[in-house]
């Protein structure tokens, strides 16, 4: 019967009869509250009370269902209410028939008064034990596995869809897993059978511990589960068959102890009674001992005679007290001896020893002595264990000729710290003394700890608060005292710390704030060490990784860019790259890049400048122009890809360096238009006296660079003159001076080529030219200025085979001329006999080429301009263009047809005799080209 059963049962044997107590006993409770209501009902001022709320309790919770005694008790103290008020009306209605009745009342309303008082008392405590997060509960053994122990999510008051997605387990001390938790329903089931004997072997009340871990919020539950007894052993004897020995003088009245039966049960269903039948002779008697357990002994009731009996077989048995009961029995087998007077006396009455728990397997512990005086057989003494119990049995051994007990098994002290034993020592002649030993089994600091990881956590956030909880550990040590003190620690200089939780829970929680770029992954290392000496130690690591956070902004590898460009540069040239890296990891430290917004000369930033969004290389999007845009000032901004993004910018200073790309612009003298006449060619005239002294100044040549630096650095230097000696020329200041005075000799007029060159590579250059006259006065230099005649230049071998040349083309000229004449003549004259197919030439009227005159008119004169230099190189030879509409073009445009050739082959032999190759005609244009030069 369990504890609250018992309760229950008494209460309602005070208040209801035995019947409705014993009815209410015949289902495993659950125990919440528990003990401590029925503790609290038992205190002072509620003694009277008591029983009576061990009874409303069970009432309450009478259904079996697991639905918890709040409720039962609610609705029994609106019930008790109802009753009170019923009484108390009764009572008042009946207070004016006498004083007697008045009393009476008052009394009936203080018993109910102090009844209601402790049902509220118990409803409390049930109602504390609930919020403390502690669960009791009752079951019966040997129930198959999944069977119902509890409603846990409901006496918790656990939403279960939470339960399910949060995730919760069961977990206990032991190495065997007894209960599960099912996270669909919420209740707690068996995970196996369960064997009270099994579990709690010695135990008078079987509790098992464990502890529900819901994974989401790092909490942890209690619970107790009371597994209560059921028949299912019967009694048994150590030996089925005992051998007694009796001398045939034994006196009447002697006792002889018999081997006890063992019934594993408890309560009713433990052994509760012997009988003895088989002779007349013996007699049973059972005796109460100090710790309750009922001995039998073997009484004499009738003189043995060995000559009439010399054996005597006796049956005992023993019953249990369950339903159905269950039995044991053994034979005793009596052997009648002859007389001995003296029986074995053991040295002492109690044998004490204490021995350590890890004294080695075979070590003799004591030894027993016991003499007899007798002689021979009946002076021979044997020993035997007389009670022990099965454990004792299998750890030690007792020599039946020695008397030394052994050691067979190791101790553990955390399995049992004292064994307690009976021995007798009984001589051939069948007397006998019973003596007992005592083993203590003294701690040693042989378990190390035992850290077991409940619920843990693989990753956190870095930005995760401190105080979190990253794991829920348990600890604990089987040993006792001070080797069972545990101290935990965590190794090494981390982020984390411990804090102690219920019981033996330690929380692994953060200390400070993570930063994944510093350290990304810890193994936390718990270590746990005991108070014994030496102190044993244990240790558990646990991994965590660091979740990033982007916290981060990328930081670019230099403070600020600079880079150099030459102008004239390809569109698309890569001008630089920029590099940014971000700490973080991930998305969080992808980096992208862009330009800042902004204007160069008006016009936006990104026309000239791009920037590749992955890896930051710049490039230039047109050919930039020293002249124009000397420097290009941008920032590049660095974004990455968390959420939200962070960025930092740097400055980009872009240098355009020039290149000698412009050549020198010369501002004085001006230069000559294009379509200027051959006289207009002298455009800087400038007046020097014939009387002027060497290194008088005449002229300057002002000349520019738009160029910057070396580029625009000019040089002069004289490249031509009519009187090379005559004048010389500033190397950097371009000022036209006279290198000697003027002579008689000199020509009035001189042209000077004045080279300008800048320093660059390769260098460019320009030219002006002076026309320098040497005169008095301004009347003089008009009147050379107005001279038709330029002074003449030193005529040269090339003039000469120049002049031979047109002389020899000339004669070629003429000689094909006078031979078209002929042609011609004769064509027209078989014109006149026989009539043409065609009148006129295809494009040409034919009297454009009759006569000389014809001829004159069509071969019109053409204008040239020559310029002719001693230097053959430098020659220059000018065209001019058609001065009359009428002259036939030396080349036929595109779209029309050609004058004087057919158009096929079939034409050309079939041409006309007055058509004329285009060959003549362009013998005819040279030779009135060298008339005109002429």
């Amino acid at each position: 019967m369990c504890v609250q059963c018992r309760a229950t049962a008494a209460g309602a044997a005070v208040h209801h009869g035995a019947e409705e107590g014993a009815e209410r006993c015949s289902q495993p409770r659950p125990l919440r509250p528990g003990s401590l209501a029925r503790s609290l009902c038992r205190r002072p001022g509620g003694l009277r009370a008591a029983p009576r709320c061990g009874a409303e309790l069970q009432r309450g919770g009478g259904d079996g269902t697991g639905d918890g005694n709040r409720s039962g008790s609610d609705s029994l103290i609106r019930r008790r209410k109802r009753r009170v008020g019923a009484v108390a009306g009764s009572c008042r209605r009946a207070s004016g028939g006498g004083g007697a009745v008045a009393e009476m009342c008052a009394a009936r309303e203080g018993r109910w008064g102090r009844r209601q008082r402790a049902l509220l008392c118990c409803a409390l405590v049930a109602a504390l034990e609930a919020a403390w997060g502690q669960l009791r509960y009752s079951v019966s053994e040997e129930l198959p596995k999944g069977s119902f122990v509890g409603d846990v999510a409901k006496d918790l008051a656990l939403q279960l869809a939470a339960l399910r997605d949060r995730g919760a387990r069961v977990v206990s001390a032991d190495r065997t897993r007894y209960f599960a938790l099912h996270a669909n329903s919420g209740h707690l089931v068996t995970a196996e059978r369960l064997d009270r004997e099994q579990l709690c072997r010695l135990v008078e009340r079987c509790v098992l511990r464990c502890e529900v871990i819901v994974e989401g919020e790092m909490k942890v539950y209690e619970i107790e589960v009371e597994i209560t007894d059921i028949n299912d052993n019967a009694p048994s004897f150590r030996e089925s068959e005992m051998q007694l020995r009796m001398s045939e003088t034994t006196a009447l009245g002697s006792r002889f102890p018999l081997a006890d039966a063992h019934d594993p049960d408890v309560g009713v269903n433990s052994l509760q009674s012997y009988e003895l039948s088989g002779d007349e002779h013996f007699s049973l008697s059972v005796q109460a001992g100090a710790d309750g357990e009922k001995r039998p002994e073997l009484v004499l009731a009738k003189a043995l005679d060995r000559e009439e009996a010399a054996f005597h077989e006796l049956v005992l048995r023993a019953s249990d007290g369950g339903e159905p009961s269950r039995t044991g029995t053994a034979l005793i087998r009596v052997s009648v001896l002859d007389a001995n007077d003296n029986a074995p006396v053991f040295s002492q009455a109690v044998y004490a020893v204490r021995v350590p728990e890890d004294v080695p397997v075979g070590s003799t512990l004591l030894t027993l002595t016991a003499t007899d005086a007798d002689e021979g057989f009946n002076g021979y003494v044997k020993y035997s264990l007389k009670k022990a119990t099965d454990l004792a049995s299998e750890i030690f051994h007792l020599d039946p000729e020695t008397g030394s007990i052994r050691l067979v098994r190791s101790l553990d002290f955390e399995e049992g710290d004292s064994y307690e034993m009976e021995v007798q020592a009984h001589d051939g002649g069948g007397l006998f003394d019973t003596s007992t030993v005592s083993v203590s089994v003294t701690d040693v600091n042989d378990n190390a700890p035992e850290i077991s990881v409940r619920s843990a956590l693989s990753e956190i956030s870095e930005d995760a608060p401190s105080g979190a909880v990253v794991a829920l550990l348990h600890v604990q040590d089987r040993d006792s005292g001070a080797n069972g003190e545990v101290r935990c620690s965590l190794v090494g200089d981390v982020p984390f710390r411990l804090r102690s939780s219920v019981g033996s829970y330690y929380s692994v929680v953060t200390a400070r704030e993570l930063d994944r770029e510093e350290v990304s992954e810890y193994n936390v290392t718990v270590r746990a060490a005991d108070g014994g000496s030496p102190s044993l130690r244990s240790s558990a690591v646990l991994a965590l990784r660091v979740l990033d956070v982007n916290d981060n902004a990328p930081v670019f590898a230099e403070a600020r860019y600079s880079a150099r460009l030459a102008e004239n540069n390809a569109e698309g040239a890569l001008v630089l790259t920029v590099r940014a890296w971000d700490a973080d990891w991930g998305q969080n430290a992808r980096v992208r890049y862009r330009l800042a917004e902004g204007r160069v000369r008006g016009a936006p930033l990104s026309s000239y400048v791009s920037v590749q969004a992955e890896t930051g290389a710049l490039y230039a999007l047109r050919s930039f122009d020293y002249e124009e845009v000397r420097e290009v000032g941008l920032w590049v901004r660095a974004e990455d890809g968390g959420a939200p993004a962070l960025s930092s910018n740097v400055s980009v200073r872009l240098l355009i360096v020039d290149e000698n790309d412009n050549a020198p612009q010369v501002l004085y003298p001006p230069a000559a238009a294009a379509g200027a006449a051959a006289g207009a060619v002298w455009t800087g005239v400038e007046l020097a006296p014939r009387s002027a002294e060497p290194g008088a100044l005449v002229a300057k040549v002002v000349a520019v660079d738009a160029d910057a630096g070396q580029n625009a650095w000019l040089s002069y230097e004289l490249a031509k003159a009519t009187e090379p000696g005559l004048f010389r020329v500033g190397l950097h200041s371009g000022e036209v001076r006279t290198a000697r005075s003027p002579l008689a000799r000199d020509a009035p007029r001189h042209s000077l080529v004045v080279v300008v060159k800048d320093q660059g590579r390769p260098a460019l250059s320009a030219t002006a030219t002076l026309t320098v006259v040497l005169a008095e006065s301004v009347a003089e230099l008009l009147s050379e200025l107005g001279s038709a005649a330029a002074p003449a230049e030193p005529a040269g071998s090339l003039t000469r085979w120049l002049v031979l040349a047109v002389a020899a083309v000339s004669c070629l000229f003429l000689a094909f001329l006078l031979l078209l004449l002929a042609l011609r003549l004769r064509r027209w004259r078989r014109s006149q006999l026989l009539p043409p197919a065609s009148g006129a030439l295809r494009g040409v009227p034919a009297s454009h080429f009759v006569g000389i005159d014809g001829v004159r008119a069509f071969l019109h004169s053409y204008s040239h301009e020559v310029s002719l230099t001693a230097d053959s190189r430098k020659s220059q030879r000018r065209w001019a263009a058609d001065s009359c509409c009428n002259t036939l073009p030396a080349r036929p445009p595109p779209d029309k047809a050609a004058p004087l050739l057919g158009e096929d082959a079939a034409g050309a032999r079939g041409a006309q005799p007055d058509a004329l190759p285009i060959k003549s005609m362009k013998i005819k244009e040279k030779y009135t080209s060298l008339l005109d030069i002429c």
